[in-house]
Order: C-alpha cells, then sequence, then structure tokens
C-alpha cells in the first residue's frame, strides 16, 4: 500500500488544499491531471549476495506497521524445491568487468559504498515496481523515524508524483517549510544540487532531513512559474499531529485524519471521545489527501466505528489470505460522512471502502487514489533493508481497489477559485449531506 514518512500535520480543520500529508502524499485532485512524460531514471542492475538468514518483516500499507520473523533465502523453492539465484559465476564475472570499467574509465572518482549501493538498488529497481526499493542504513533510520511521528525536517508532505519527481502534497502551519514558501503541487527536482528524478519518496526524504538548525535547498518546479526556484528550509524538530478535530455548528463533528502513523490511533481516540464529550450528532472523517500510513493503525481505528466483520484482508501470489477483522462492540452511532480525494491512497482506502462497503456512511468529494497492493519492509543484517510488494488487499465485499480507486456517493469536484475566498465547497457539501442524515 505505501511507503510513509511523516512530517505532521498543519492544523487546518477546515481546508483541502492545506490538509496535511506527510512526507508522501498528495493534495489537491487538480494535480492528479497535469500530464507530464515520464521517464525513469535505472540504476546500475545488480545483484545481492549474502543475505544472512533471519530478517525484520515490517507489513506496510503506507509505511511502517507489524514486526513479523521471517528465515530468508529459501522459503520459497520452484517446482522441484530448488531455489533458484542468479549470482552464477558468469554474473559475478561480469559484475567485475563492469566495476573494473567504470573505474578506468569513469571520468571522476566513485566511492566503493555508492557502487554497492547502486547494484542493491538496480536489483529493486529491475522490478518495475515504484514501491520496491532498497533501503541504506540511513534510509531505514530515516524511515524507522517517520513511523514514529517526529522527526529534524522541513515540514511538508510529499507522494510519489506522475513525472518522475515527487510532490509536495501538503505543507505544515508554522513550520520552516510553510514560512520559506513552499506550496502544495510544488516538484522537488532538486535536493542540495542533486537530482531527484525517478527517486524514491524515502530517498528524497532522507536527503531533505538532517541535524536540527542545518540548512537544506530545495530547487522547486512550480506550475506557471517560469524557471525552478531555488528554496533554501531550515531543518528544525517536527512532531507529527496527524488528527484534527472542532465541532462545527448543530453538533457536527470533523475530525481530520492527515496519515496513519503509530501516533495516529490515540489520536483519533481522543478527538473520537472528545466529540462524544461534546454531544456529537453526526461525524465528518476528512481523508482527503491522506497517503495512507500503517496498516495495524487504520484497523485499529476502522475498530472504533465499524460493525463486526471484515475490515480487510490480504491475499499473495501464492494465495495464501490474511484477514484483519473487527468485533464491532464499538459500531458507530450517529451519522456518518466520510471526505475523499485523488490523494487518499492506500490505507485512507481501506477505511473508505469498509464505510462504503457496509454502508455505515456517505462518501463525499472525488474518487481515491487506487492504491490496493501491500508492501513488507525486510530488515537485512547489516543494517540496510529492501521493500517489496508482496500482495493485494480487498475490501470487505472483495474489491480490489488497484489502479481504480473508490468513487464516492456523492461527486464533489474541490473548486480551488471558491477555496481562494475561503471556502471548501466539498466540505460545505459534506456538512449539507449530514444535516439531512440527522
Amino acid at each position: 500500500m505505501q511507503n510513509q514518512y511523516s512530517n505532521g500535520s498543519n492544523g487546518t480543520n477546515n481546508s483541502q488544499q492545506n490538509c496535511p500529508i506527510n512526507n508522501n502524499m498528495i493534495n489537491s485532485p487538480t494535480n492528479r491531471e497535469v500530464k507530464h512524460q515520464k521517464s525513469t531514471k535505472h540504476y546500475i542492475l545488480g545483484i545481492v549476495t549474502g543475505l544472512l538468514a533471519a530478517f525484520a518483516v515490517t507489513l506496510v500499507v503506507t509505511g511502517a506497521v507489524r514486526i513479523y520473523r521471517a528465515i530468508l533465502p529459501g522459503s520459497r523453492g520452484n517446482a522441484a524445491g530448488r531455489v533458484e539465484s542468479i549470482t552464477n559465476g558468469s554474473v559475478e564475472r561480469k559484475l567485475g568487468v563492469l566495476e573494473d570499467t567504470i573505474k578506468k574509465y569513469f571520468w571522476k572518482d566513485v566511492e566503493e559504498e555508492k557502487l554497492e549501493d547502486g547494484l542493491y538498488k538496480g536489483l529493486l529497481s529491475s522490478l518495475e515496481d515504484p514501491y520496491s526499493v532498497y533501503y541504506t542504513n540511513e534510509e531505514l533510520i530515516a524511515l524507522q523515524q517517520q513511523t514514529e511521528g517526529i522527526y529534524y525536517g522541513i515540514g511538508a508532505y510529499i507522494q510519489d508524483g506522475e513525472t518522475g519527481y515527487v510532490q509536495i502534497s501538503g505543507v505544515i502551519k508554522n513550520t520552516p517549510a510553510e514560512e520559506s514558501g513552499l506550496m502544495q503541487g510544488d516538484y522537488i527536482y532538486k535536493v542540495n544540487d542533486e537530482d531527484m528524478q525517478g527517486k524514491d519518496k524515502s530517498y528524497v526524504v532522507s536527503k531533505i532531513k538532517g541535524e536540527e538548525h542545518t540548512y537544506v535547498t530545495l530547487t522547486i518546479i512550480r506550475e506557471n512559474a517560469p524557471e525552478p526556484l531555488e528554496i533554501d528550509v531550515e531543518r528544525r524538530k517536527i512532531e507529527s499531529p496527524t488528527v484534527e478535530y472542532e465541532m462545527f455548528e448543530n453538533k457536527m463533528a470533523y475530525i481530520q485524519i492527515t496519515e496513519f502513523d503509530l501516533v495516529t490511533t490515540k489520536q483519533f481516540e481522543t478527538a473520537y471521545n472528545q466529540a462524544k464529550t461534546d454531544g456529537m450528532k453526526g461525524l465528518i472523517i476528512d481523508l482527503r489527501s491522506n497517503p495512507g500510513g500503517n496498516l495495524s493503525t487504520v484497523c485499529d481505528i476502522a475498530r472504533m466505528i465499524l460493525p463486526k466483520g471484515m475490515i480487510v484482508y490480504t491475499e499473495d501470489k501464492y494465495g495464501e489470505r490474511e484477514e484483519y477483522t473487527c468485533k464491532g462492540d464499538n459500531k458507530i452511532t450517529v451519522p456518518l460522512v466520510v471526505l475523499t480525494n485523488g490523494y487518499s491512497a492506500s490505507a485512507s482506502e481501506i477505511l473508505a471502502g469498509a464505510v462504503k462497503d457496509y454502508k455505515i456512511g456517505t462518501l463525499v468529494g472525488t474518487t481515491t487514489f487506487g492504491k490496493g497492493i501491500v508492501q513488507k519492509v525486510i530488515n537485512l543484517s547489516d543494517g540496510s533493508a529492501v521493500k517489496l510488494t508482496v500482495s493485494s488487499y480487498f475490501t470487505p465485499n472483495g474489491n480490489n481497489i488497484h489502479g481504480i480507486g473508490i468513487a464516492p456517493d456523492v461527486e464533489v469536484p474541490f473548486d480551488a477559485e471558491q477555496y481562494k475566498n475561503g471556502t471548501d465547497n466539498q466540505l460545505e457539501k459534506a456538512k449539507e449531506i449530514l444535516a439531512g442524515m440527522m
């Protein structure tokens, strides 16, 4: 489903374009319609050898989730029970020739570590799956920090764009990103003069993050800007509030979930209980531009509102199925509206899909992103890791939404002009529909 790198929340309760997103998500539905020629930069195709047996495996929807233990390699084989390998003598000899050729003819010196990492990254790149990547130890640490919701960064969310560059999907209020003038929709062209074309979100995030009170230079491509913009941004401690709560008129409660991090379950529970204390008669859950996050987190939140039954289930290529269920002890008792848009992805779609399948609420907005696959992060013994797409997920009714998304019950395109004038037309429509249900 998608890997996550959280940056926090911007604290805005009723805005679409300011919906915070985390270092991997996108906000405005209009961005999805921008067409660019895709260009993919490939690393040197290589191989990973000598993996030790014990690995920590983490199931991810948009980020890290549960820790499992697995024994690799050799857990799966071919029909004859033999594990296939590309690490034969001819491949090793060719790699040696390539390395010698690079060292002899390449126009500048190359670090051994970079060549080695390039081999591993190349192997994952050959899968032609943007969600399957190799992490160096530094990149893995950044990933782990983001699942905790606290890190040293700039306070912006990013998500894979459709151009080969990641895109800023939200800017957190009162952070260096906001202060420096970064905007939702900006494409990150370079980080400290390094071209980010074809780079995974985690890689871009690892380059942006750094020690507190140091600076990072971002080269930004902005729609309607005549040329790229260079912006220096200070790194500071960013805490990630992923849930925002507000009580509207007529006891309409509004809870915005910006991502599903480890801290989100408690934050949602606190907001939800406060809404009940405040006399909530109807609830709007805003999942717009939420890129997803931890599978365990979204299931825990779903168990606070869903009836008894399936939340989501996954199936891998071997047909093995894993189910996530709800006892139904806390089924929501007030009318519910869920806001979605084209950047509501992964774990967001799990929650939205369950609400729709059980018909316990009305989806308002635009069709979701359509990310219906699951990744596992596998920690290797040398401190590095790989993230692999391992299965598909299905809504309670058995729908796989990958590449399709979830259509709203009431379609309401986002009106940027109205938003500029202070009106969030999708939220206003949600209020109107909820009032009719109360």
